[in-house]
């Protein structure tokens, strides 16, 4: 009421209203306001592993964009399991949010309902992976080309038996760094010389996964692991098995996850721009938000290829035979 246009309240009652709004403590009523406007001014993320220290990036990016745009950020941890993907749904679809971003691959069956009748509008975005049958716009990396780089970069120092860690093929980016990956071997004729082992993008699995390659008739001279996390636990089961990185094995991340600069050797990886997936993200839902003139454009944004210390020339075939696993 003392906020209308001015010469409806005379200066000298505007200024004993303020007085006495400041004197008692009066906040609006926010739950009202939500009532009169139908909003909550709340973005409802869900991320499937918290603990894993590429989404804490991207969480960083996304929650100082909405902050910017006077939201609040309400973060769900699923752990990769559907029955709470769609817990949070329900959350939306009861409007105790604006709006969902999932940053995992998999839509929940609560939202789906949403999209079907949205024609393209349903207040939904991901971060990360891309599928078109999802239905929803997405910000995210050319997985396939990056992919493809960090094959060409092992090829160009020699590497002819590469190994390829990936993560579940139920995700639409690991399917489609597997694809990046073929493409450049076939591309370089040696496609037959790859061996494949799948993880699900944990320390533990690449530990695991690593140790299987290294177990192979022809083992591998390079390892390219499809998240950094594994690409660590290739790098600790590579010391386990008394393998030098990179004279005797070289090993390739994805990411550029905070700590990759860090291991030992420092990991040659790709870097996926974190805050700014977070950030398109939350652009791409206000645009939804907002009723903009035609359904947002999925966001393809340029990644970089960081070449460290844990690659080099690939070994000489008798040091190779000399250094096999057990």
């Amino acid at each position: 009421m003392v906020s209308g246009p001015k010469g409806l309240v005379a200066a000298a009652t505007r200024r004993r209203v303020l007085k006495a709004v400041d004197d008692l403590g009066y906040v609006p009523n926010a739950a009202a306001k939500k009532l009169r406007t139908r909003r909550t001014r709340t973005l409802l993320v869900t991320v499937p592993d918290i603990t894993n220290p590429f989404f804490a990036a991207i969480l960083q990016g996304l929650e100082d964009a909405a902050h910017r745009e006077g939201y609040a950020v309400l973060l769900g941890d699923t752990q990769h399991d559907a029955d709470r993907e769609n817990h949070y749904a329900r959350m939306l679809r009861r409007r105790e949010a604006d709006g969902l971003i999932f940053l995992g691959h998999r839509l929940p069956a609560e939202a789906e309902v949403l999209v079907a009748s949205a024609r393209g509008r349903a207040p939904i975005v991901n971060g990360c992976e891309f599928s078109r049958r999802v239905g929803v716009p997405s910000v995210h990396i050319d997985n396939a080309r990056a992919a493809g780089e960090a094959m060409a970069h092992l090829y160009a120092l020699g590497h002819v038996h590469v190994g390829i860690l990936t993560g579940p093929l139920a995700s639409p980016l690991s399917r489609d760094r597997l694809r990046g990956v073929t493409t450049a071997a076939r591309a370089a004729g040696h496609e037959a010389q790859l061996t494949v082992e799948h993880g699900d993008f944990s320390i533990a699995s690449g530990v695991t996964g690593a140790t299987r390659l290294f177990r192979t008739r022809t083992r591998p001279t390079a390892l390219f692991c499809f998240n950094d996390e594994m690409a660590m636990g290739a790098l600790d089961a590579a010391r386990h098995h008394g393998l030098r990185v990179p004279a005797d094995l070289s090993v390739v991340g994805f990411d550029d996850i905070r700590f990759a600069r860090h291991t030992n050797p420092p990991l040659t990886t790709v870097a996926q721009p974190t805050r700014e997936i977070g950030e398109g993200c939350v652009r791409l839902l206000l645009d939804i938000l907002r009723g903009g003139s035609r359904p947002p454009a999925s966001l393809t944004l340029p990644h970089e290829f960081k070449q460290r210390a844990s690659t080099a020339a690939a070994p000489r075939p008798a040091r190779r035979r000399a250094r096999r696993v057990p």
